[in-house]
């Protein structure tokens, strides 16, 4: 074994670990594991200008390419910017290693300025958090993350939180580690079984799927199963990656409202979790509950998609699952609205394309019309922090750079991470943006209406967005933009922008608030 600084033990071993891109903002406490990249060409740093983009980037990154990208953030604050993309990560069960930095351990006693505790604030967003001592250690540490980030455990994986301080990364007496064993949960038998009985019991049965149940042959088992018993599917209301399209099984998804989710769930007797939770209303709202199944409904968690399999040969499931036919929207004309822009989408989206879908209440006419397309992957919004859909985008074009990626974003959520058209830029991604400008934070006034709180012009003006410009600001940064306002102008630069290689942004001018 060589003896090395402790920022080398650390890049060699993500590398040997199979981590092998990095999203980074990097500050002075992290300078030594960014100079030490030049010795590690296999692991790719790609710059971004804020520590949400970076995070979110992972986060893409994680879910298409199945194991972990790094970050690599600069102490308490820069974590802080990047804390809510963590959390969506978190809740869509995302292997990421990520790195912060930290003071000099001899340093903290002094309270400099940018001192702050990093380990509560990680533990808020990660499954796995530890600080490494020194350098002899460091190694070790770096392939335990990689495994704690990657166990199946939890959904997909997880955010393991490695805390780096400085003085570990420059001192000499790193040792890096070869990879760890990953953890993986096997399969519970007798909550099969049990669901297996539910689902012959002739009561009302529905399968509510997340996670790797919605990847194909999630789908397909989950399919065999209703078409053997009668159950009914559902999705959760925000999958980290549904894949989807002619030839898949389709599902629909939980709907966001909690009244429109209880009353699909009324009448069921068993709700069999897949890779999901029980569905819970988003907020409280004054006199609704919050819990969104019926009363005596009883739980089947038979944990993820290896599970459905072992499920469908205990209801005697033939091999026959019923997938989606291939069926596409007509081009539409006219004004653009979100039935015309989910139209356009679907009569364009190619075969293999990645959707980022931040499209927020814009969007609610696209699952529809994109169930009939290609096969395609859709990425939602997990954890419910706006800011996700270009990041996503941007590390989910690094992960698949053969694979065109479209992102539907809304344009209040976009101003949060505009920094990820630079970085878009940058890496010549193949990232279509087409941002469903309504000039308003349309959710936000029907929130305000559901929540009945009484509010006066004042009130309803402080979610209105008049006046923003993201073809400009696209430019700005590198990216080539249009704005268009009908179907036809939309068709035509999605035409474009989908063929050319590198990143474009699209602003879609929606025609009325919706």
């Amino acid at each position: 074994m060589t003896e090395m600084s402790g920022a080398h033990a650390i890049l060699q071993t993500l590398v040997r670990g199979g981590v092998d891109t990095c999203f980074t903002n990097p500050g002075t406490s992290e300078m030594h594991l960014v100079a030490g990249m030049d010795a590690v060409p296999e692991l790719r740093g790609v710059l971004c200008l804020f520590e949400g983009v970076a995070t979110g980037a992972a986060d893409g990154y994680g879910r298409m390419a199945g194991r972990p990208a790094s970050t690599l953030l600069h102490l308490g604050p820069g974590l802080a910017n990047g804390m809510a993309n963590l959390h969506n990560a978190r809740r869509a069960g995302t292997p990421i290693v990520n790195l912060v930095g930290d003071h000099a351990t001899y340093h903290k006693q002094y309270d400099a300025p940018l001192e702050s505790d990093i380990d509560a604030m990680a533990g808020t967003v990660s499954r796995w958090v530890h600080r490494t001592p020194s350098p002899a250690s460091a190694g070790a540490d770096t392939a335990a993350a990689i495994a704690a980030a990657g166990s199946t455990r939890w959904p997909g994986g997880g955010v393991a939180t490695l805390i780096l301080p400085a003085d570990v990364c420059w001192s000499p007496g790193g040792v890096a580690s070869d990879p760890l064993p990953v953890v993986s949960e096997s399969v519970n038998a007798e909550a099969v079984e049990q669901a297996a009985k539910a689902l012959g019991s002739g009561e009302a049965c529905l399968i509510l799927l997340g996670g790797d149940a919605l990847r194909r042959p999630g789908l397909t088992a989950a399919s065999r199963v209703a078409n053997a018993t009668g159950a009914r599917l559902l999705a959760e209301n925000a999958p980290a990656r549904h894949e989807r399209g002619a030839g898949i099984p389709h599902v629909d998804r939980l709907p966001y409202f909690g009244e429109v989710a209880a009353a699909q769930l009324a009448d069921v007797k068993h709700l069999i979790l897949v890779g999901s939770s029980a569905p819970v209303s988003f907020f409280a709202y004054p006199g609704k509950p919050s819990a969104l199944h019926p009363e005596g409904c009883a739980f089947h968690d038979i944990g993820g998609a290896a599970a459905l399999d072992q499920l469908a040969d205990l209801v005697g499931a033939g091999a026959v699952a019923t997938p989606a036919p291939s069926a596409r929207p007509d081009l539409p004309t006219g004004d653009l609205t979100p039935d015309t822009i989910a139209a356009v989408v679907g009569a364009l989206l190619p075969e293999g394309a990645i959707v980022s879908d931040e499209a927020i209440t814009s969007g609610r006419s696209l699952p529809g019309a994109t169930a009939g397309c290609p096969p395609h992957d859709w990425l939602c919004l997990t954890g419910g922090a706006i800011g996700q859909g270009m990041p996503l985008a941007t590390g989910a074009a690094v992960a698949c750079p053969d694979r065109p990626v479209i992102n539907l974003q809304a344009e209040g959520s976009a101003m949060y991470t505009l920094q990820s058209l630079w970085t878009q830029a940058r890496e010549s991604l193949n990232v279509t943006t087409v941002v469903l400008n309504n000039a308003v934070y349309a959710i936000l006034h029907i929130e305000l209406m559901r929540t009945g709180a009484p509010a006066g012009p004042g009130a309803r003006a402080l979610l209105d967005l008049p006046g923003l410009d993201l073809a400009t600001m696209s430019r700005g940064m590198g990216v080539p933009s249009s704005r268009v306002t009908t179907a036809e102008e939309l068709a035509d630069q999605l035409r474009v922008a989908i063929a050319e290689p590198g990143p474009h942004l699209i602003e879609a001018m929606v025609a009325s608030r919706s």
